[in-house]
């Protein structure tokens, strides 16, 4: 059962990603019906840091409570700032005595230096996701999703998914009904769909970067709505299809249909984001034939529906 929570704040802390964690298991509401916590923010040493945004966080505690803490959750980190040996000294040995351990955003590189997500799934934000696989390659980073947990280790991505890493753990530990109500106290979905894909900014390119091939992929950015082969394609190039289909993989890394389909999906977001056209518009002008094929394509690489996309990220302009 989930009774005591310790929260390390590191030096440069970042101040949302830390009020997360303050706010879903800090926040005394036990008379309303929520179990309550003995909570307490850690430093290595007891004494104040100073946050991202400038001020000074003054601690509960130095890092005795993580030696008994059921959670100890480690927020947003920057990249570059030292982490006391004492810090990935009590995160190991909270990780073997079985407690669970928690980052949000880039406190996923605290858990790396300790050695905690050697050998485990784990996530981080997608801009540091590459950075992350880098520098532990023992690390098995799922750039796409949330948050994920392998055993009592449960990494979230970028800001609002520490939300999520933290009332699925809740969910986990005090049963559904009150990981909504907890969701609906604080304003935010009880369950959120898809991955990060969706939140990853990737505008349609202007100039295609290829070697030989750059005439070819100029004109495709143009006639994305054309049903196209890799013999009209090859002929345009002046090359047998299969020499077209070895160049084309050579310069781009990967084949003709998955590319083409990879920008009929950056246009169809594009499209759904800034544009009035209906689902099975937007699948026609993109080049997919219909709102079904569109779905199919759309899911696998974004990881939600076209309609919960647009739901979601249509740009709303009050009236007026």
């Amino acid at each position: 059962m989930l009774r005591n929570v310790a929260v390390l704040a590191l030096d440069q802390v970042t101040a949302f990603e830390l009020g997360v964690l303050c706010e879903v298991f800090g926040t005394d509401r036990t008379a309303d019906g929520f179990p309550g916590y003995r909570f307490d923010l850690c430093t290595a040493d007891g004494r104040p840091v100073r946050c991202r945004s400038g001020f000074t966080i003054t601690p509960t505690a130095d890092l005795g409570p993580v030696e008994q803490a059921d959670l100890v959750a480690v927020p947003a980190h920057p990249d570059g700032t030292l982490v006391p040996p004492v810090v990935t000294e009590a995160l190991r040995r909270a990780a073997e005595r079985g407690a669970y351990v928690l980052s949000v955003c880039s406190g996923a590189f605290v858990l790396a230096e300790a050695g905690l997500l050697d050998g485990r799934a784990c996530t981080t934000h997608w801009r540091y996701a590459d950075e992350l696989a880098q520098r532990y390659p023992l690390a098995q980073v799922r750039c796409n999703s949330l948050y994920v947990q392998d055993g009592r280790i449960l990494t979230s991505a970028g800001t609002a998914a520490g939300i999520d890493a933290c009332l699925h753990l809740v969910r986990q530990e005090h049963g559904s009904a009150l990981a909504t109500k907890l969701a609906r106290r604080m304003v935010v979905p009880p369950h959120r769909d898809g991955g990060q894909a969706q939140y990853i900014e990737a505008p349609i390119p202007q100039t295609p970067d290829a070697a030989t091939l750059e005439p070819i992929l100029t004109w495709l950015m143009g006639h994305l709505d054309r049903n196209v082969t890799v013999d009209e394609l090859a002929a345009r190039a002046h090359m047998a299809p299969r020499t077209f289909a070895r160049r084309f993989r050579a310069e781009t890394g990967t084949t003709p249909h998955d590319w083409l389909t990879n920008q009929r999906v950056l246009l169809a977001r594009q499209l759904l984001e800034e544009t009035d056209l209906g689902v099975e518009a937007v699948a026609t002008r993109a080049g997919f034939g219909d709102a079904a094929t569109m779905r199919h394509h759309f899911g696998r690489r974004i990881g939600a529906t076209p309609q919960a996309y647009r739901a979601t990220f249509r740009d709303r302009v009050p009236a007026g």
